[in-house]
């Protein structure tokens, strides 16, 4: 039997509003690790690798991003020891169907053909043999020029998601149903009568297709879209393992998601079979606080918890505590989530509205909705501890190897403190070594540099001084990473 290339596609663009204050724009939920120790979009990646054998070959991923994530792609990555992904950088969110054109204009590149096996980065599944034999079996089906989508096997009446009819059923061997129709997110009735009924299932947004039948399908659906993503991408610029498609290009493209741009209007064509296969593997997308708490481990009165929680006559709650002790009594169907800087507490059940506070926050101009207090640097992070009137204190980490830009304060001056680790500090002309325990003064107009020669992350403490403390008091005079 021959071989099938498999190109892995990760969506990885989300913003997981509905997860704040934990989901942020600038760290969304697809990067952050809600059980266990590692990401959801770690998870994502892995169990996409895990597909190869059985006659199949799995290529390195193909990541579509969001270009403010850039570095935080790499560097969970990095951690799974992959082979080196190919990251495909958005200028700016243009749905799914311009993302996945991406991904099959870059995979076709050298006259290939693979298997697109497309998942978006924020879900997560608790069985993966049965996810690695499902998504086998829509891999062989769509190597023979089918579409298939995976369909979740629907176990209580949702009106979160969009749902897909078969046609009859399928025979027991094989498990690939005809599609007969998508379906828009029902109300509870409707939902009601789709359980009930049978022959429906939930739309995971996982397809699995070959590039040259989903770039064919793009051109007969959406010609507008096909074409401009084209433009885009003959536009492209590679630096290092990013991909950037031509950003005035890309502005140009229609938004549309995969599922309104071709997968709806395949079951009425004659040209495209659409096929489905079920999934029943503990799946969820984790679109809100109540998923959370579904696939979250309980004690014996349905609590969940994570971090420092005490919990008593409560039940069906969850407490994610993420930087301090969360005292919880007599609540019953509630989420509770602490962040060093916010704090939510909602019905779980209306765990769906959480997406308008963020737009409050947004609509408000306040940055507890983009950024968290612990900011993720490509060299590392900084934490701001303490502010007031002319001060600034800050907790900052650098990884081993890595260093800030050459820079310049015109309106504050930096006393530095070294916790762990070695600094290189660069002060005017002179470059100095600290250890621990060691400290320096950068005066104000001076320009310095922070570095780290070792093998062990660096940890500085930063006291700043002066009359303005802002992020834009920076003027950048070498810099790795290509910020101006």
């Amino acid at each position: 039997m021959s071989h099938i290339t498999v190109q892995p596609v990760i969506m990885a663009g989300g913003s997981g509003t509905r997860l704040w204050p934990l989901s942020r724009a600038q760290y969304p939920k697809q990067f952050l690790v809600l059980q266990g120790n590692r990401s959801l979009f770690q998870q994502a990646a892995s169990r996409l690798a895990a597909l190869d054998g059985e006659g199949l070959s799995v290529a390195a991923p193909s990541i579509v991003g969001n270009e403010e994530h850039r570095f935080l792609i790499l560097d969970q990555l990095r951690e799974l020891a992959l082979p080196p992904a190919t990251v495909l950088l958005e200028p700016m969110g243009r749905n799914t169907a311009p993302a996945m054109t991406l991904a099959a204009l870059q995979a076709t590149a050298n006259d290939a053909d693979p298997v697109l096996v497309v998942t978006p980065a924020d879900q997560t599944v608790t069985d993966e043999p049965a996810f690695t034999a499902a998504l086998r079996q829509a891999v062989r089906s769509a190597a023979n020029g089918a579409f298939v989508i995976l369909g979740i096997t629907p176990d209580r009446p949702e009106t979160g998601f969009g749902y897909i009819r078969t046609n009859g059923t399928a025979p027991n061997e094989t498990q690939v149903f005809n599609v007969a129709q998508f379906v828009e997110k029902p109300d509870a009735a409707t939902a009601e009568r789709y359980l009930a009924e049978g022959g429906y299932y939930w739309n995971s947004g996982m397809f699995v297709v070959r590039a040259s039948v989903w770039l064919k399908a793009l051109e007969r659906f959406r010609p507008d879209i096909a074409s401009a993503t084209r433009a885009a991408f003959a536009a492209h610029q590679v630096d290092a393992s990013f991909v950037r498609p031509g950003k005035g290009e890309f502005a140009a493209i229609p938004s549309e998601s995969v599922d309104y741009a071709v997968m709806e209007k395949c079951p009425g064509s004659n040209e495209f079979t659409i096929h489905m296969v079920p999934l029943a593997a503990g799946w969820s997308d984790l679109g809100a606080w109540d998923a959370v708490w579904q696939v979250s481990e309980k004690d014996a009165q349905g609590n969940a918890f994570i971090g420092d929680a005490l919990m008593r006559d409560s039940r069906d709650t969850l407490v994610h505590a993420t930087s301090r002790l969360v005292g919880v009594v007599g609540l019953d169907n509630v989420v509770v989530v602490e962040t060093p800087d916010a704090v939510l507490v909602a019905d779980r059940s209306r765990s769906q509205d959480v997406k308008h506070i963020v737009n409050q926050l947004q609509t408000s101009g306040r940055s507890e909705h983009t950024l968290h207090r612990q900011v993720h640097r490509p060299w590392g992070w900084y934490d701001s501890i303490d502010a007031g009137p002319r001060f600034q204190v800050k907790r900052i980490m650098v990884k081993p190897g890595a260093s800030l830009s050459l820079q310049m304060h015109h309106h504050r001056a930096e006393h530095w403190i070294v916790v762990s680790g070695t600094a290189e500090v660069t002060n005017g002309d002179k470059v100095i070594l600290l250890s621990e325990n060691q400290s320096t003064y950068i005066p104000l107009g001076q320009t310095h540099r922070l570095a780290n020669p070792g093998k062990v992350p660096l940890e500085i403490i930063e006291v700043q001084s002066g009359s303005y403390l802002g992020e834009d008091d920076i003027v950048r005079f070498q810099d790795t990473y290509g910020r101006g």
